[in-house]
């Protein structure tokens, strides 16, 4: 069957289209993506805007148009950390409901941890032992570490790459002290949550997935997504330290000319190097393995899980 998912993110709003049935890997048949930086559009850091709420419905509309065009019998949609936090999120999404008949599911951030997990198990399969997961989106990290296809542990921390860029930094390039300052802060938070990932054994697969991690590992010379998913990419510790810093120093326009940097995410990118780097060295993970499949990903599968065989 043809199936759909509609990824309403801090930074974009994705639908994926994927034919799949049990038993056999999704193939992906057609992608949209709308920067729609929903994120940007709350009022005192917590309501989202009525301009954010319309622009929110008019991608939820053309979305499902695609994905009638493109012969999708079942759409799944959910929304992530901007909507999950806005304190009118839940009305908002009625509304879209009411108006578009698309049920829009809000998933929590161990929920995303969960499924991302899910995602990258069916990717790499048993043999890959122990897997430590790791996610970096535009409003929150997403840590999970297990040896089946439910993790033992799934963290959410409020450390995504725009959220941080917003709360941190004034100008573009940041200020040195400011770069200081947060990665003070983002290494203080990951390293309370470190205990309660490792006491189940170290990894012996450490995964990275999302746009955030797949641009750093491209800056430090991983094959672009032209050569397809099944090139294996991998991120080292130590070639992401030297770039962390030099990502600082460089304003959004010298940014934007490094490969692989898409142009919605330049500014932010600093703030993704800063927590991509702590989590690595507070983890001790020499080298992330990028994998192809992620959240969306999880959802299809997770739902092909549930159908009557």
């Amino acid at each position: 069957m043809r199936l759909g998912v509609l990824d309403i993110g801090s930074n974009t709003v994705h639908l994926l289209v994927m034919d799949a049935h049990r038993g056999a890997r999704p193939l992906p048949a057609y992608s949209h993506k709308v920067e729609l930086r929903l994120a940007e559009h709350m009022e005192d850091g917590e309501r989202l805007s009525a301009e954010g709420a319309a622009r929110l419905q008019a991608c939820v509309e053309e979305g499902l148009r695609i994905a009638e065009d493109k012969g999708v019998e079942d759409l799944m949609a959910f929304a992530t950390s901007a909507v999950r936090e806005a304190v009118n999120g839940e009305e908002v999404l009625a509304r879209i409901k009411d108006e578009t008949r698309v049920d829009i599911r809000v998933l929590s951030g161990q929920d995303e941890a969960r499924l991302t997990f899910l995602a990258v198990r069916r990717w790499f399969g048993w043999s890959s032992g122990r897997l430590l997961v790791l996610d970096i989106g535009g409003g929150s990290l997403e840590i999970a570490s297990g040896i089946d296809e439910q993790p033992d542990v799934a963290i959410s921390l409020p450390l995504g790459a725009g959220r941080l860029t917003r709360g941190w930094f004034t100008a573009d390039p940041p200020p040195a002290e400011e770069v200081r300052a947060l990665r003070r802060h983002v290494r203080a938070e990951i390293a309370r949550s470190v205990g309660d990932v490792v006491r189940y054994g170290r990894a012996d697969h450490a995964v990275a997935t999302s746009k955030t991690f797949k641009q750093l590992a491209r800056i430090t010379g991983a094959a672009s997504s032209s050569e397809g998913p099944n090139i294996r990419r991998t991120l080292r510790h130590g070639d992401l330290t030297a770039w962390a810093g030099r990502l600082a120093a460089m304003d959004s326009t010298e940014r934007a000319g490094l490969p692989g940097v898409s142009e919605g995410r330049v500014r932010q990118l600093p703030a993704g190097a800063v927590v991509a780097d702590a989590t690595m060295d507070l983890f001790q993970v020499d080298e992330l393995e990028l994998c192809p499949w992620a959240l969306r990903e999880g959802i299809i599968l997770r739902h092909l899980d549930t159908l009557p065989g």
